[in-house]
């Protein structure tokens, strides 16, 4: 696969937010994964203390998008003893509000998947085509859309100044951002939804999209991007604070430019990313999802990876370290964090052994708005 623009030209493309001092790319990093493991426990805590200071956004708001199935081993690597292959995660949408310091209004889509078009990647084409329709009808349930849910917020699309995802599997932007030729699959050379909006993403997964290895081809949709202009892109390198209370650190590991989103809120700070997909695989000694506690103490491992790719596991590892050691503890129930997955493990009858011992839902920070509930 080959974008529609050189390297030169993605180094050349307009970055956004203001760098981290305190948390240097750990990609760039040669010492071995243990020093870096030390390393990333450190720095964490070196940022909490700055991030803090840095004020929080207006409002966050949840919005759920899709439960759907994803393989067990997947999702709960080498630590789960479930007898269901299929366990149930919901992908959610948070939307943040924020001013700058000169009152300009911003607002940031995290995780506002396409749903729709989401289907056509790789493993989860095969998935459907391999599954019965009424089948997929009992284990899928889509609970709105990205637009749907920012009509109900108020929030017009043109509004939007960012979207953001931890990582582009399964992503396809086009009718998010537009493309420059007809797309022959959607029958159309379709406008741009969110024309003022620039994705956020690490100048690495560009890099790494541009000559996938065989490992990541079942993940993503690399003709999706074919079309879509450069300009859409805000890369940026390593992490960065976006506005008061609202930063992305570079997590690398489940992708090679995998990202986080820390944001500072009234209940303290929040990460969410998709390298776990529970708030009890930060701290799996309190799980009681079968065989989860016990593999941690088998194997001295303090977090359970959502490990679908496996190119750079020690360093997805460290990242998940590195969030526990940002996140602060839930209010609800301090055994676990407030680190908040972008897919987050659900219970489902069809999946036994897979009920989490602690779900989060939502994030919710600052005055509800028209009347949208929390998932």
């Amino acid at each position: 696969m080959h974008f529609p623009w050189g390297t030169g030209e993605v180094e050349d493309l307009p970055t956004v937010g203001t760098a981290v001092d305190t948390l240097p790319d750990p990609s760039r990093s040669d010492d071995p994964p243990g020093v870096r493991l030390r390393t990333a426990r450190a720095r964490a805590r070196a940022f909490r203390e700055e991030f803090a200071l840095t004020g929080a956004p207006d409002t966050i708001t949840t919005c759920d998008l899709v439960t759907l199935p994803y393989p067990t081993r997947f999702g709960l690597f080498r630590a789960s003893r479930a007898i269901a292959p299929f366990l149930s995660i919901t992908n959610r949408m948070l939307v943040i509000r924020w001013r700058e310091s000169d009152g300009r209004p911003r607002v940031l889509l995290f995780e506002p998947s396409d749903v729709e078009l989401g289907r056509s990647t790789p493993y989860f084409h095969d998935l459907r085509r391999k599954t019965p329709r009424g089948l997929e009808r009992l284990v899928v349930t889509e609970h709105g859309t990205v637009l749907g849910h920012l009509a109900r917020l108020g929030i017009r699309p043109a509004d939007v100044d960012y979207l953001m995802f931890d990582h582009l599997h399964t992503q396809d932007l086009r009718r998010w951002v537009g493309t420059r030729a007809h797309q022959d699959d959607l029958g159309a050379r379709p406008r741009a939804a969110f024309p003022h909006a620039k994705v956020i993403v690490q100048r690495d997964e560009l890099a790494a999209m541009a000559d996938l290895h065989p490992l990541q081809r079942p993940w993503y949709q690399p003709a999706a991007y074919r079309d879509v202009l450069p300009e859409a892109f805000a890369p940026i390198d390593g992490s960065v604070v976006l506005g008061p209370g609202v930063a992305v650190v570079k997590t690398p590991g489940h992708v090679f430019g995998n990202q986080s989103l820390v944001v500072n809120t009234s209940t303290g700070i929040w990460v969410s990313s998709e390298n776990a997909i529970a708030a009890e695989a930060l701290t799996p000694e309190h799980s009681r999802l079968p065989g989860v506690a016990g593999w941690a103490r088998q194997w001295q491992q303090e977090a359970v990876l959502n490990a679908n790719t496996v190119e750079t596991t020690a360093d997805q590892y460290n990242s998940l370290v590195l969030e526990k050691t940002l996140a602060d503890r839930s209010q609800r129930d301090p055994r676990f964090l407030q680190f908040f997955p972008s897919s987050e493990l659900t219970p489902a009858r069809t999946n036994p052994g897979t009920t989490p011992t602690f779900t989060h839902g939502h994030i919710t920070h600052g005055p509800t708005t028209h009347g949208v509930k929390p998932a």
